[in-house]
């Protein structure tokens, strides 16, 4: 039986995409969390991780070790047994992480704030900059379309 306090748990209303920092892909901080406490099989990932299709978790994991972030341990068994766990390397982006996550603690709804505005202000003046004309082929005093416009 799994421990709970060995399993971290994510917010599925989390809002990663606007996250202006990323730790490798979208997945790899969370993975490291996943991975901090214990060593855990694919099946644990991707249930500890929820939302990520078992393509992006094998790719994101296949890079990870790649750079040397963790290993991927298989166990002669029937059937195989693979394990992933940090490596000294990997476990150096913990203090990154929880960086990373204090920020987001402090400053996520200013960053959300500044963005909406930015959004709205850029609506504003594409709305106000260019007047709307009218589609090619109509005539707008009648609003009946003529094969050659006007």
């Amino acid at each position: 039986m799994e421990n709970p306090a060995d399993a971290p748990t994510f917010d599925p209303a989390c809002p990663m995409s606007a996250f202006p920092v990323r730790i490798g892909d979208r997945w790899t901080a969370m993975i490291v969390l996943c991975l901090e406490a214990r060593p855990r099989r694919f099946t644990e990932l991707k249930q500890l991780l929820g939302a990520v299709s078992a393509k992006v978790l094998t790719d994101t994991l296949r890079a990870m070790e790649r750079d040397g972030l963790l290993t991927r341990d298989i166990f002669d068994e029937n059937p195989p047994r693979v394990e992933y766990q940090l490596t000294d390397l990997g476990r150096t982006l913990l203090r990154l992480v929880e960086a990373a996550r204090d920020w987001a603690r402090d400053n996520l709804d200013d960053l959300l704030a500044a963005r909406q505005r930015h959004d709205d202000d850029l609506a504003r003046s594409l709305r106000g900059s260019a007047p709307a004309q009218p589609a090619r082929g109509r005539d707008p005093g009648r609003g009946v379309h003529t094969p050659y416009g006007r």
